[in-house]
């Protein structure tokens, strides 16, 4: 058995940025003329109303402030408020395999290390451009690795369970490293019409290098422990699909073809499963509360990490403890605890304790146990 660790990781950032006050502009204009459209209905109490959005609302709902996204254009346009992607040949790689290239290619430089050192991929993502070929072969073969790809699927809890699939293949000594990637266009599956849900999200990919920690040739954070639980849950879904068009109303412009959750549920549900799960896997390996140096949680809204935190902690964390970056990217799924580790994790110390933790739809949540070497 061999010791595993992250040696590199890498965020891709997308040069285009949508500030809370642009949102609320578009949407606003959108909720305007979608009531003129619906007077009649309005008046004769058929159908409500859609009511505004505002900077305020948004930033207390979730303490977000702007949102980078590969395109703009469309969603801030209320005709058509969502992405507008080129459509590529077959013969091009695929949107998600050049925003994953990018940030592995940044994660091998920080390891000091080629493809060549690498012997798999992961893919691990919310949702995927495609069903197959898997995305995770195409940034294998963009990259000139060697081995075998797969993606996976565990919606915002993916990061993690990729990254303990990676470590336990490391661990068992099947394969030398492995690459997980996660590229998350959220803006493509978000319902940017919807005033509860149009400021969730951002686009954005991670990628992170798990390898033998004896292979590690500069500082990394040895893998202490990974853990994963699931609890089926409809309160977080999106229900779009290739059986879409086999359905009697398949054709329609269905709103569960996207992001849809049930917030409140979710919020009473999953904080108390995160909560027990982190301090059940710190006690079960011997981690107390007061050794624990750095929390890079999930990225979804701030009250929900600021209770999450508290409640590990056993107090409020001080400042840099639980560094949250949602109020830039917003909640990009997967992606948002690779962010906060991959940002705050180099002014820790040698022997310093940290864990990684996502969660999600599912019910998912994962959690990495770190340790900071030189």
């Amino acid at each position: 058995m061999y010791k595993t660790a992250i040696t590199g990781t890498g965020v891709f950032t997308p040069s285009q940025v949508i500030t809370n006050a642009e949102l609320v502009e578009a949407f606003n204009a959108y909720a305007d003329k979608t009531n003129a459209e619906n007077a009649e209905a309005i008046t004769a109490g058929e159908v409500e109303p859609l009511q505004h959005s505002s900077v305020d609302f948004i930033f207390k709902a979730s303490g977000i402030e702007q949102r980078f996204v590969m395109d703009k254009s469309g969603i801030l346009d209320p005709d058509v408020m969502h992405p507008q992607l080129r459509q590529r040949s077959d013969d091009e790689p695929g949107i998600m395999t050049e925003m994953a290239v990018d940030a592995a290619n940044k994660a091998l430089a920080q390891a000091g290390k080629t493809a060549a050192d690498v012997d798999a991929v992961i893919c691990a993502a919310s949702n995927l451009e495609r069903a197959y070929p898997a995305v995770a072969i195409e940034v294998q073969k963009a990259l000139g690795i060697q081995g075998f790809a797969f993606d996976m699927n565990v919606a915002c809890s993916s990061a993690t369970f990729g990254i303990q699939a990676a470590a336990d293949m490391v661990r068992s000594g099947s394969i030398r490293s492995a690459l997980v990637v996660n590229p998350e266009i959220c803006s493509g599956h978000l319902e940017w019409r919807d005033r509860d849900c149009h400021f969730i999200f951002g686009d954005v990919a991670t990628a992170t290098l798990i390898e033998r920690e004896e292979n590690a040739t500069g500082p990394h954070f040895e893998i202490l422990s990974t853990r994963c639980a699931t609890d089926f849950s409809n309160n977080i879904r999106n229900n779009n699909g290739f059986l879409r068009r086999s359905r009697p109303d398949g054709v329609e412009d269905r709103r569960d073809m996207q992001f849809m959750q049930n917030g409140r549920k979710v919020f009473k549900e999953v904080l108390p499963m995160v909560s027990q799960h982190i301090s059940e896997h710190m006690t079960d390996i011997g981690v107390a509360n007061t050794d624990l140096k750095r929390l890079w949680l999930h990225q979804a809204n701030k009250t929900m990490n600021d209770f999450i935190g508290k409640k590990v902690l056993g107090r409020t964390p001080d400042n840099g403890e639980q560094p949250n970056i949602l109020q830039d990217y917003a909640n990009t799924s997967s992606a948002g605890s690779i962010i906060a580790f991959s940002q705050n994790s180099d002014d820790l110390h040698e022997g310093d304790l940290g864990l990684i933790c996502s969660f999600g739809a599912g019910y998912s949540v994962g959690s990495v146990i770190v340790q900071r070497h030189s």
